[in-house]
């Protein structure tokens, strides 16, 4: 059975205001949750960028839920320190956490001064903190010298079982490549042909685990508002590769979405004031062979999504009526 989950969003939410939305998507129904990696948001509007790795130990302590994250290891993060992170969550929280390691944003890991390497250097960079990452989780002392540097460290704080690190890919070519390492696969909502090819090459690769889907969407009672919502918080991530890769700071993607009409934002997020199609959409996207979808909300509030998803949506995916 497909497992519905809620997905938080840092760069929209105050880390205080999406801890009780994850608490409130818990008491709702929803059967796991899963968060972004950012430290600058996507424009203006939305306007935070809490520290996930904090939050998500608070948020893993108030819930029951399973919980992953998105991150992206290699510049703005030293490997070593993300297998620490997840070593230490995945310790206290034993088979309730999972972590996907991505290539990043320029727009994140601009902070640290350094060059934005290109996108097959980054790939090979994030191959080798994988590596690292899994050797410091199994108890090795590792060192290595290459795109990254590690001398001598070691996990001394472990988790009894290494959790899943998950393959982050938004084409067909990485998710064939993440099937060499990754312990399963989540991509972003796109045209069904293009998730059906990305599930195939991943399973035809040889990839294991499991399937996970971030979708985006928005509803609001009214169906004007329901695309307002869209259109004020999401214009700016409507940017396929490598462009979304590629823009440096909040006010270049503010820039590049300046002419993004209302109509366009259909495009990129599931929008409507009708719960039974936001159920039939979610099944569509069961029946691609994803185990688990992460639904975001893309407006700001969350307590109406959550209240009428858990009400009417997840029951009908259920089988249940609503």
């Amino acid at each position: 059975m497909t497992l519905y989950g809620f997905h938080a969003s840092h760069e929209q939410i105050d880390p205080g205001g999406l801890l009780a939305a994850a608490i409130r998507a818990e008491r709702a129904g929803f059967d796991a949750a899963m968060c972004s990696d950012h430290f600058s948001p996507w424009s203006e509007r939305q306007g935070e960028s809490g520290f996930a790795w904090s939050w998500l130990g608070a948020a893993l302590q108030a819930t029951r839920l399973p919980f992953g994250v998105v991150t992206a290891p290699g510049q703005r993060y030293h490997p070593a320190i993300i297998a620490q992170a997840i070593g230490t969550l995945a310790a206290m929280y034993p088979g309730r956490f999972w972590a996907a390691l991505g290539t990043g944003e320029y727009s994140n890991e601009h902070i640290t001064g350094e060059a934005w390497p290109r996108k097959e250097v980054r790939n090979a960079r994030l191959r080798e903190c994988v590596d690292v990452i899994r050797a410091l989780l199994a108890g090795a002392e590792v060192t290595h010298d290459g795109l990254v540097t590690v001398d001598r460290a070691r996990l001394w704080s472990r988790p009894a079982e290494p959790p899943a690190l998950v393959g982050a890919a938004v084409s067909v070519e990485t998710a064939r490549w993440c099937a060499e390492w990754a312990d399963g696969l989540i991509t972003v909502g796109a045209p069904h042909e293009h998730l059906r090819r990305m599930v195939d090459a991943y399973r035809e690769a040889g990839g294991r685990g499991r399937l996970r889907l971030q979708v985006h969407v928005s509803y609001a009672a009214d169906e004007d508002e329901a695309l307002r919502i869209a259109h004020d918080q999401w214009r700016t991530n409507v940017f396929a590769p490598p462009v979304c890769w590629d823009l440096e700071l909040v006010e270049h993607f503010e820039e590049a979405a300046k002419h993004v009409p209302p109509e366009a934002m259909h495009d990129v997020v599931r929008i409507s004031a009708d719960p039974a199609r936001h159920a039939e959409w979610l099944q569509e996207y069961a029946d691609l062979g994803f185990d688990e979808i992460m639904v975001h909300h893309v407006g700001q509030s969350q307590d109406e999504f959550l209240d009428v998803f858990g009400a009417k949506v997840l029951p009908r995916l259920r089988g249940g009526v609503a």
